[in-house]
């Protein structure tokens, strides 16, 4: 199994990119991992909220292929302490044959297509975070699964 991150709009911070290619290059010790950026609207101003999601959602959808199961990070969906996350991760790697695809919308959310698209959300807190730092967290958490599921020393219990 693949596991492939869709972000919107290029990461501003320098310390979020380092990060990124830092947990990015370990997880790829453990399975195929890629991150892909949709590029960010051009004249987003000028668009309504709603306007900026169907947007962004017809970019995201250019990315998910046949086959792909997609998991939203939406303040709505399952939260999950870091071992139940690796858990979570294990069963998908025995259940999923091609490519779990995580998505990290824009600032306003996802488009009715992307939640209709999508097979499961997950959060990772209650609390909000910029969408460029989400980034960063989940990466951080995914590689933290792998080293759960590998009995590695990264996560102490």
């Amino acid at each position: 199994m693949k596991i492939l991150l869709l972000v919107v709009g290029k990461t501003s911070q320098d310390f979020v990119e380092k990060g990124l290619d830092e947990f990015g290059g370990r997880i790829k010790h453990y399975l195929p991992f890629e991150i892909q950026v949709i590029p960010a609207i051009k004249h987003a101003k000028s668009l309504s909220f709603d306007q900026q999601k169907e947007k962004e959602g017809e970019g995201i959808l250019q990315y998910l292929q046949a086959g792909d199961y997609v998991v939203l990070l939406d303040e709505q969906g399952k939260e999950f302490t870091s071992l139940d996350f690796a858990k979570y991760l294990e069963k998908k790697r025995q259940t999923i044959p091609k490519c779990l695809v995580f998505v990290i919308g824009g600032a306003y959310g996802f488009s009715r297509k992307i939640y209709e698209a999508a097979q499961e959300k997950i959060a990772l807190s209650k609390m909000t975070f910029s969408h460029q730092l989400v980034r960063l967290i989940f990466v951080e958490q995914l590689y933290r699964a792998m080293t759960i599921l590998h009995q590695e020393p990264y996560h102490h219990v």
